[in-house]
């Protein structure tokens, strides 16, 4: 197990005379290709109880039951670990959920979004601890997914940077990976957690969705940025006296484990670091970077970043150039850098000038060589790997909705017999 430090050496606390004792909660999962949804199940389940243990599957269990994932399982848990909502992290987790787990890692009870997650063979993953009543349910993320960012890597389309409406392709194409299109109709509500969400109407007499129909949880959103989501993300706290404030800057698109890496060394540079993450404008790094990046807009950008354990505050919209202004404002002691490029700017400049000036530039290597390019590399060239990953997760999903349904309607025709 992996445990991230912050808490005494066995992991537990140890309560006063007459406190309560701490609660214990557990998730598990996947994590391939961690976004915010990710970590804001994870801030969700971290708020139910005092200390959150998340496993994580190995990749042999993963493409046994859904298809490869795209991350490594190295990879996958040393991102979860860097989700500041998270305590400790256990490699190599079971994909069914069992009392045994829990009991194991004495947790209270575990915690899943208000989707499904089933076996290879059709079954839900949490029905024993359902059963046993130590099962909670938070609020799915509306607006991300790791299908639709797929979507948006293979169709390079650039709607996703404005919140521009998505083209009719891109909606066909994310909301039935790889299968024919057959869209039913949708109108847009917004929820009560702020985002714009695909209501889908289902033919009378259907009941909920069944094969033929779309997937609930596979459907098309677009997420909408609010001030109270920045605010649940945020930490909060300004730098004190004593910290040293250092500051990066850079797009942070799809985050990442090499952002990860370069984010820890950087946070490893001081003893008390205070680090600020400048995100660029989608405008700004596409004009550095072209094609459809960045895959993720700045809101999302904005959240992915705030989620990790090594950022103090993100500049959300920052300048491409490291101006004496910014510097002077956030009282900026370092100013770091990776090994990849630095682009000038649209004058020829660069971008660094003035920290470089300064005497208070640095270049860190993170030993790690990933970037997104990469990334978009992987899913490019297994392709039809995840497309057929992604057909066999929504039909085990969708058949489970309808074996749902029958048993809804069977007690109804049977209650009208009785009468």
């Amino acid at each position: 197990m992996i445990r991230n430090g912050h808490r005494v050496a066995d992991g537990t606390e140890r309560p006063g005379p007459g406190a309560r004792p701490e609660v214990r909660v557990w998730c598990d999962g996947c994590y391939d290709m961690v976004h915010y949804g990710h970590s804001n199940q994870l801030r969700q389940a971290r708020a139910m109880g005092d200390y959150l243990i998340v496993g994580v599957h190995t990749d042999e269990e993963i493409s046994k039951h859904k298809g490869p994932p795209v991350f490594t399982q190295q990879e996958r848990y040393k991102m979860v670990q860097a989700i500041k909502w998270v305590d400790e992290v256990v490699p190599a987790a079971p994909y069914v959920t069992t009392l045994q787990t829990l009991d194991k890692y004495h947790c209270n009870f575990c915690v899943h979004g208000n989707d499904i997650t089933l076996t290879v063979d059709g079954r839900d993953t949490y029905e024993e601890v359902k059963q046993a009543g130590r099962y909670r349910e938070c609020k799915r993320t509306q607006g991300v997914s790791t299908t639709d960012l797929v979507g948006r890597m293979l169709l390079v389309t650039k709607a996703h940077h404005h919140g521009q409406e998505m083209p009719s392709e891109y909606r066909e194409y994310t909301d039935s990976f790889g299968k024919p299109p057959h869209l039913t109709p949708a109108r847009e509500t917004l929820s009560s957690e702020g985002y714009s969400q695909v209501t889908r109407h289902w033919p009378q007499g259907a009941g909920s969705p069944c094969p033929g129909g779309r997937n609930p949880w596979t459907g098309v959103s677009q997420f909408l940025q609010t001030s109270q989501k920045i605010i649940q993300f945020a930490s909060g706290k300004e730098p004190q006296p004593g910290d040293t404030v250092i500051y990066v800057a850079g797009a942070f698109d799809l985050f990442h484990i090499g952002h990860v890496d370069f984010l820890e060394k950087v946070h490893g540079l001081a003893e008390r670091p205070y680090v600020i993450a400048g995100l660029h404008f989608d405008q700004e790094v596409n004009h550095y970077k072209g094609k459809n990046y960045p895959i993720m807009n700045l809101h999302e950008r904005t959240l992915s970043v705030l989620a990790c354990r090594y950022v103090s505050e993100v500049v959300i919209g920052a300048p491409y150039a490291v101006t004496a202004e910014l510097l002077d404002h956030f009282k900026v002691d370092l100013v770091c850098h990776g090994k990849t490029e630095i682009v000038p700017d649209k004058d020829g400049s660069d971008p660094y000038q003035e920290p470089k000036r300064r005497g208070i530039f640095c270049q860190v290597d993170s030993g790690n060589d990933l970037t997104t390019d990469l990334i978009v590399q992987r899913i490019i060239k297994n392709r039809l790997e995840y497309e057929a990953r992604n057909q066999k997760k929504e039909a085990k999903e969708l058949a489970f909705l309808e074996a749902v349904r029958r048993q809804a309607v069977r007690p109804e025709r049977e209650s009208d017999c009785d009468a």
